[in-house]
């Protein structure tokens, strides 16, 4: 499943080292529960994109608000604010096909390179990719358990599936959808 979630205009931008910690920490906590779990993740300055599994789409809708919760009110209390974070609720597209997972983790691991905002040849620091293992070419690979918080794919489409149409490139900008 690819999610996508958007903050409320005027909010700080969450491509800051402050509010990126005060997610890392919100993905840990919500991850695994209600049968949700967040695979990698992708911060932008005022929106979020995650790859995630689901056991069924009440699972989906019960983790996205626990995490959304979580997220909000780390955020209020970071920003010292009060109020709605999110402009609304969250949007979920279903990946049915090893070459739809494939260009979802395109997307989200290098969603920076769409907007212009990475350009190194290294894995986008406000993202998963750092311990990401399906980069192609990348020697220093990361176990994705390294990351603490982030939890291994359970199903064939995540897991291994989407590796029949290669492994990703580290300069390999997504396509728009």
């Amino acid at each position: 499943m690819r999610v996508t979630v958007r903050l409320r205009e005027g909010l700080p931008s969450l491509r800051r080292k402050e509010a990126y910690l005060v997610l890392k920490r919100a993905f840990g906590a919500a991850s695994g529960r209600f049968g949700f779990r967040l695979m990698h993740y992708s911060v932008q300055t005022d929106h979020i994109h995650m790859v995630a599994e689901s056991t069924d789409e009440r699972a989906l809708s019960r983790g996205m608000l626990g995490l959304s919760v979580r997220v909000a009110r780390a955020l209020n209390a970071l920003w010292r604010r009060r109020g709605q974070v999110f402009a609304d609720r969250f949007h979920a597209r279903l990946l049915r096909t090893p070459r739809e997972v494939r260009n979802a983790l395109v997307y989200v691991l290098q969603n920076a390179r769409k907007h212009g905002a990475w350009h190194a040849e290294r894995p986008d620091p406000f993202s998963s990719g750092p311990w990401f293992d399906g980069w192609k070419g990348r020697s220093e690979k990361l176990s994705i358990s390294r990351s603490g918080f982030l939890d291994r794919a359970r199903t064939w489409l995540l897991g291994k599936g989407w590796q029949r149409h290669e492994l990703i490139q580290l300069l390999e900008i997504p396509a728009t959808s």
